[in-house]
């Protein structure tokens, strides 16, 4: 069975989606702002598109058809993600943020603040050990 014509339409679109929206597109290329420090952009990608087309009977032998395509995508910047030093922390531009979203951006900050405690109580045994001896 032949293609029929909307197929072609829907294919062509969905092809040039795909040229406009891939990874890179949401997870940006990194930005190095200097030996210790890189910036990587992320992005909410929202595409929607609709496909559509009729048989038309004319008034000759041949069938005609009409139809047509089209498609929309929005690119929304939303976070960074900034490496320094060896240490990741999200910097988020949306002030709408939801509790969860709060709670994983200060999981790193948590976890810097928890290593610090540890090492700090491990050095003070440390130095109560050497006292007691």
């Amino acid at each position: 069975m032949a293609e029929h014509p909307v197929q072609g339409l829907m294919g062509a679109t969905v092809d040039k989606i795909r040229e406009m929206a891939d990874a890179n597109t949401i997870v940006g290329s990194p930005i190095v702002v200097d030996e210790n420090t890189t910036i990587i952009p992320v992005s909410k990608v929202t595409m929607g598109f609709a496909s559509g087309g009729s048989d038309v009977g004319a008034k000759v032998t041949k069938e005609m058809f009409g139809g047509g395509s089209g498609a929309g995508i929005s690119i929304t910047p939303i976070a960074f993600l900034v490496v320094s030093n060896g240490a990741v922390r999200t910097v988020q531009l949306a002030d709408h943020a939801s509790p969860v979203d709060n709670a994983i951006n200060a999981l790193p900050e948590l976890v810097d603040k928890i290593v610090a405690l540890l090492k700090k109580n491990g050095e003070e045994s440390d130095d109560t050990t050497d006292s007691v001896s």
